[in-house]
């Protein structure tokens, strides 16, 4: 009958509809499982041999590495020193490294120059939080120099009145990569 083949029908329907939404969604989901960057901290880093990891070979990262009393970070100057093949020699080389890994290595440096260096290069990006933050930016003066207070003083004043962080936001979050996005 007809009123049959309209029934039999719309049921068909539904349940195309309903399959085919069940499909998109786990594809979606897989999708996007699999996007996902596998390593979110350093914790994760330490955790895994795929994805080797290094410093600069003569740098303050290294000798943090080297000296820290924390247990993961022990583990991870471990499995620095035991594949040595991991450090580079300058800043660029470890940018350069991680661009042509095909994301097998992940390059450890200092929060300001990753910082910089992410900016510079658009196809990099930092991961994770800073492993030894609350520091800020240090002038280095000679023992016992009269300079050592009147300096202290001048950039409390800046960092109070705001203008560190403006400075900051003229001259170091201006990123290139901002630009090419609005380019595009």
């Amino acid at each position: 009958s007809l009123s049959g083949r309209i029934v039999g029908s719309v049921w068909w329907f539904f349940t195309l509809i309903i399959v085919s939404s069940y499909t998109a969604n786990l594809a979606a989901f897989l999708t996007v499982e699999r996007m996902s960057t596998p390593i979110q901290s350093y914790e994760d880093l330490a955790k895994q041999t795929k994805i080797k990891y290094g410093v600069v070979n003569a740098g303050s990262s290294k000798e943090f590495f080297r000296n820290s009393s924390v247990q993961e970070f022990r583990r991870m100057w471990q499995f620095m020193e035991a594949n040595p093949n991991v450090f580079v020699n300058t800043v660029k080389e470890g940018g350069d490294r991680v661009l042509n890994s095909n994301n097998d290595y992940a390059f450890l440096l200092e929060s300001t120059m990753n910082e910089y260096y992410s900016q510079e290069n658009c196809r990099t990006i930092k991961v994770g939080s800073n492993l030894d933050s609350g520091r800020g930016y240090g002038i280095a003066t000679p023992s016992g120099s009269d300079l050592r207070e009147i300096i202290n003083l001048k950039v409390l004043q800046f960092k109070e009145k705001g203008e560190i962080t403006r400075l900051k936001s003229t001259w170091w979050d201006a990123s290139k990569c901002q630009d090419q996005n609005q380019d595009s």
